[in-house]
């Protein structure tokens, strides 16, 4: 049971936030933040209302059915009310809970998400191609801006990596679960005798750093320029236009050389560099906070196999939450695939609903 003054809090925060908004003496820095608030508590601000009278209204209804001057009619009416009451009183307990969980900050942000051919050798990177595929298609139908970074291809024409920011609304609170190992299950092309190969491929979804999130000191930068190799335009193999960004006290470093621009390469590289740097540090955090915990459900672990796609059987199942999808077709041209991360997102919630509980 949620305290009723937290709701009341709620409520009157609510209140509070509709006069300040509707008095036009807000800064402007503050005015956006103050309406994203304001617009947010609008989406349970009825449902708090309601939990507020729930035990009043529960009385009245019972006083009803309990009272033996009514009529049976009256009674059974009133009875039928009250588990209609009790049944909507719990799920919007259950909302409430969800609402005052703690918030994800990165929840909102844009992503990098950073694809990797694994074990399996031609058929992994023909794996990580098709993963790939499957997250541009996601993007499409919903309006994202995916934007290639930098792409590495095998010479069986699929991925042996691949890095791209998306943009757009929520994106890292949609895509944060694909984190870890994908495995896939088929019959290659080039297998004669017709035998199921296993292969695997690696996705991480790194939350996209601003330079307010995380300041990078220069001097803790090693910045390496040398000759891009590889395919390219008429410069590419002829000028020192490949960036290499190594941050000297985490060791991390990243190569950037598909832009004929050192300075492209450059801004392409910190992107990254930030992106993980941030992930780095809020892992260190989440670790602090929840040393003796494991989420079944983690958004950050790149070793853990997460998901098996089997063509055989024409099946999609997520190891987390062991939910197998029979529709791998509709999964990899992005169809079903909101339905797993919903899927994955309730999960999420009843962890920590669990762990409120605890």
């Amino acid at each position: 049971m949620i305290p009723l003054k937290t709701i009341e809090e709620l409520i009157t925060k609510h209140l509070l936030l509709e006069k300040d908004l509707a008095s036009g003496n807000i800064d402007k820095k503050l005015f956006a933040e103050k309406s994203k608030e304001y617009s947010d508590l609008s989406e349970i601000i009825d449902d708090a209302k309601k939990y507020i009278t729930f035990e009043e209204d529960k009385k009245d209804l019972e006083k009803i059915i309990e009272d033996k001057t009514s009529d049976e009619e009256f009674k059974k009416m009133a009875f039928t009310e009250l588990e209609k009451l009790k049944s909507e009183h719990e799920f919007k307990e259950k909302k409430l809970k969800l609402f005052l969980l703690p918030k994800d900050e990165a929840d909102k942000k844009n992503a990098i998400i950073e694809i990797r051919a694994g074990t399996g050798g031609l058929e992994a990177s023909l794996f990580a191609s098709d993963l790939f595929k499957m997250y541009e298609k996601v993007s499409n139908k919903k309006k994202w801006d995916l934007e290639l970074i930098s792409i590495s291809k095998s010479d069986a024409g699929g991925l042996k990596e691949v890095i791209a920011s998306i943009k757009g609304k929520n994106i890292y609170s949609t895509l944060k679960y694909e984190s870890g190992v994908h495995r896939v299950q088929r019959v290659p092309d080039t297998e004669t005798q017709g035998r199921v190969h296993t292969s695997a491929a690696t996705v991480a979804v790194l939350p996209e750093a601003e330079e307010v999130d995380l300041k990078i000191n220069e001097s803790d930068l090693r910045i390496d320029v040398f000759r891009a190799g590889g395919p390219g335009g008429q410069s590419v193999n002829t000028t020192d236009s490949a960036v290499r960004i190594t941050h000297i006290p985490s060791g991390l470093s990243v190569s950037q050389q598909d832009e004929k621009s050192q300075h492209k390469n450059k801004a392409k590289g910190m992107k990254i560099l930030r992106a993980r740097l941030y992930e780095l540090e809020r892992s260190r955090i989440d670790q602090e906070r929840s040393q003796d915990r494991k989420s079944k459900i983690g958004t950050g672990d790149r070793s853990e196999r997460i998901r098996t796609y089997n063509f055989p059987q024409g099946r999609v199942t997520d190891h987390r939450i062991n939910l197998t999808l029979h529709k791998l077709e509709e999964f990899l041209e992005g169809e079903a695939f909101d339905e797993m991360v919903e899927s994955l997102t309730l999960q999420a919630q009843e962890e920590k609903l669990s762990r409120l509980k605890s």
